[in-house]
């Protein structure tokens, strides 16, 4: 029987094949420019109609996938966001859309509605749960995701706790670098330099096709390095999940047990804290305390309430004897 895992993988080859051949819009979310002709808004409707379906389609699967806690749904959201998102789209939630906010330059409403949806859903999902977009939705995230299920453990270089929060500071000052030069000089042309999913639609120059391959080979020895370290978006949105209203819940055992914090891959954990800035909501922390045979929370109750069951026992042959 073949294994859902290699059912996953084989999924993810045909996507990643047929994006490879695919023909994709020449500006991505095809953001248009004001015509003089005068269409309607069921034109424009009708126009983006498959756009805003195969859009909605992926949230809605995504969410699905975020909510039932499924590794095999997890896993083929991944694939689906680099197959479409990254590859096909070539255009995802990016520092340009924060120039574009910060200049009153965003695209025209009525002639984008897919990327629209999109930026709702990745604003409202981290307000309402955290860095959701950063764990299902970003085709470079996925992209590193699927890689480190690929590549072998011990290939993996660890960064000591200390060093990696510190490092985790790098991204906001890259925002905030990247930030300040455009709010300076006005000129958006450096988001290929802090983005490198722009290279997925494979409009890159030399430069950096070089500057990608060096990312992921950083990537094959520190897992997810580019989310976790220097990622502008996820800095971003890391500062709008400090508004999260639905967070995850934690034991009263998390206050001195390591387990979840061990297992973290993105130092999203530090005790019975978890880190909302960083954490982009895997799941795998979530999947392991509702583990009954590997967090001591189930552990200590299950202890409980057969010590419970046995004084019972004794009271019980005490009364008839």
């Amino acid at each position: 029987m073949i294994s859902p895992f290699r059912i996953l993988l084989i999924g993810c080859a045909l996507l990643v094949s047929t994006a490879a051949h695919a023909q994709p819009p020449e500006n991505g979310w095809d953001f248009e420019e004001e015509e003089e002709i005068v269409a309607t808004w069921g034109d424009d409707l009708r126009a983006q109609a498959v756009d805003l379906a195969a859009v909605a389609t992926f949230t809605v699967f995504a969410l699905v996938s975020f909510f039932r806690k499924s590794p095999a749904l997890k896993y083929a959201t991944l694939a689906l966001a680099v197959g479409y998102l990254g590859f096909y789209k070539s255009q995802l939630i990016s520092i340009t859309n924060i120039f574009a906010l910060l200049g009153g330059n965003l695209p025209l409403f009525r002639h984008n509605l897919a990327w629209y949806l999109l930026a709702i859903v990745t604003v409202v999902s981290t307000v309402l749960w955290g860095r959701v977009y950063c764990g299902r939705f970003c085709a470079f995230g996925a992209f590193t995701q699927l890689l480190d299920r690929i590549v072998p453990s011990r290939w993996r270089v660890n960064v000591p706790r200390g060093l990696e929060r510190r490092a985790a500071l790098i991204k906001y000052a890259i925002l905030a670098g990247a930030v300040t030069y455009f709010l300076v000089t006005k000129d958006s042309s450096i988001y290929p330099y802090v983005e490198p999913f722009w290279m997925f639609g494979f409009h890159a120059t030399p430069t950096l096709w070089i500057a990608l391959g060096a990312l992921l080979v950083t990537t094959v020895f520190v897992r997810n390095a580019y989310c976790r370290f220097l990622c502008p978006v996820g800095a971003a949105l890391g500062v709008l999940s400090t508004l999260t209203v639905f967070r995850i819940k934690r034991w009263s055992e998390c206050n001195t047990c390591r387990i979840c914090e061990k297992a973290c891959e993105w130092g999203a954990i530090s005790g019975p804290k978890i880190i909302l800035t960083e954490c982009v909501r895997c799941d795998d922390c979530e999947r392991l305390y509702e583990d009954t045979n590997r967090c001591p929370h189930h552990r200590i109750i299950l202890y409980r309430s057969r010590r419970e069951a046995i004084a019972a026992a004794h009271a019980s042959a005490r009364s008839v004897s």
